[in-house]
């Protein structure tokens, strides 16, 4: 079975590329380019309409230590995604892991064990804790864990949504190392007005301006306790790279990864719900009743976005994947999670959802890990086909064949993942 290196595009109308960036990408590899002329516009308007005519192809990021197949999606912060093909491994290598900056990327810290964080607001006693006494006075955990950025899927929306266009790239699963925050609450002592956090970071402001926090969000009381809400210093077994926060962060998963704050410096116990920056208005809130797709909307029809939905990825092969004449059996592998949930099962279509098969799904290794699932597809003949994955929550919530339920900034969205195949 052949397939052309490389070829790693999203299956909707933005993501399969049209015929002049197909040929450039080709050009590069030195070979042909498989489904050059892209995908039939009947079949692109299933799986959802998202962003403008792209005037060039994918923009590939230069950063050490990160692969260079990830993909820019903003330059100021710094956004890239990682295409579905490189979500193949289990847990997710460093060099794969996604980035999401809301402000500037602070310095490398030279003394990682005396970064100091803070704990006040509504406790008992208040703290300031270096992560070195971190690591030496509570028990460190190491949970393989998703981190999924909230507007992960947003470019599905049509008319396009603000923010970056996200496709399924967004997400990745590492293992985590730390402490459950819950086991330093604890030891402050909460009061019993404390019913939100608030965090803050060492980034600075995209304007320079050193009294603005670029993000400060937080979450309820309760997922603040969940035991694996972790303050975490390595990720795959490596202190935690500065880029992805390091040296100390916070993930809070199955929630939207802004939660999970990076370069994390202090956290505050309020007795309301917090309002900082991407808090408020349509920041990371979705509609409480569904809005007119591209309407202005209302504030206060919005609630905050907790529980990222269901999804499912085709991580192998890749879309775009030549394959030999007369093959007749594809395996596929992949990925799926639910936020707060677990997956109850994948199914896969080859026939633009008319009929499903049930794939082979695994055990998470634990609570908020993804779930990698397998498939074996028989393929009638020769010629051209869209493989569909769907994927089902705990509680029977299935994704949608385009993504719905509009809001300004696109979250939310979850449409089935689709990949194009050639054989022969």
């Amino acid at each position: 079975m052949a397939q052309e290196a490389g070829i790693t595009f999203t299956a909707s109308r933005r993501g399969f590329l049209g015929g002049t960036a197909l040929a450039a990408i080709g050009a590069t590899l030195g070979s042909a380019t498989p489904l050059s002329g892209g995908i039939p516009q009947a079949h692109a308007q299933a799986g959802g309409t998202a962003a403008p005519a792209q005037p060039k192809g994918p923009q590939y990021l230069k950063f050490p230590g990160k692969s260079d197949r990830l993909v820019v999606l903003g330059e100021k912060p710094l956004v890239a995604e990682t295409p579905e093909s490189l979500l193949d491994d289990d847990t997710t290598p460093i060099e794969k892991f996604y980035i999401r900056n809301n402000g500037q990327i602070p310095e490398e810290t030279k003394d990682p064990d005396a970064w100091k964080i803070a704990i006040d607001g509504e406790v008992n006693k208040k703290i300031e804790i270096t992560l070195g006494e971190l690591k030496s006075k509570y028990k460190a955990v190491t949970r393989r864990m998703v981190l999924e950025c909230g507007g992960n899927g947003r470019a599905g929306f049509s008319p396009p949504a603000r923010g970056n266009q996200w496709t399924n790239g967004g997400a990745g699963c590492a293992e985590w190392t730390g402490v459950a925050l819950a086991d330093v609450l604890k030891d402050v002592g909460l009061k019993p007005s404390a019913k939100y956090t608030a965090h803050y970071a060492a980034d600075l402001h995209l304007s320079g301006d050193a009294s603005k926090p670029s993000l400060s969000r937080g979450v309820r009381i309760e997922k603040a306790l969940d035991p694996f809400t972790m303050i975490v210093w390595a990720m795959n077994g490596q202190p935690l790279p500065n880029i992805h926060g390091g040296p100390v962060r916070l993930i809070v998963p199955g929630w939207a990864g802004s939660a999970s704050q990076k370069w994390l410096t202090r956290i505050t116990i309020r007795d309301r719900e917090h309002d900082g920056p991407g808090m408020t208005e349509f920041s990371y809130r979705t509609a409480i009743k569904p809005m007119i797709p591209g309407d202005k909307g209302d504030p206060k029809n919005f609630r905050i976005l907790e529980s990222m939905p269901v999804r499912s990825i085709i991580t192998n092969p890749a879309n775009g994947a030549k394959l030999a004449a007369g093959t007749k059996e594809l395996k596929l592998r992949g990925a799926s999670w639910a936020g707060d949930l677990t997956v109850k099962q994948v199914d896969i279509s080859t026939d633009f959802g008319a009929s499903w098969q049930r794939a082979k799904l695994e055990k998470p290794k634990n609570k908020y890990d993804w779930q990698r699932w397998t498939a074996t597809l028989k393929l009638p003949s020769d010629g051209y086909f869209e493989i569909w994955t769907r994927a089902t929550d705990s509680k029977g919530a299935m994704q949608p064949h385009q993504s719905g339920f509009w809001n300004p900034q696109g979250y939310g969205g979850n449409a089935m993942h689709r990949i194009a195949v050639l054989v022969g």
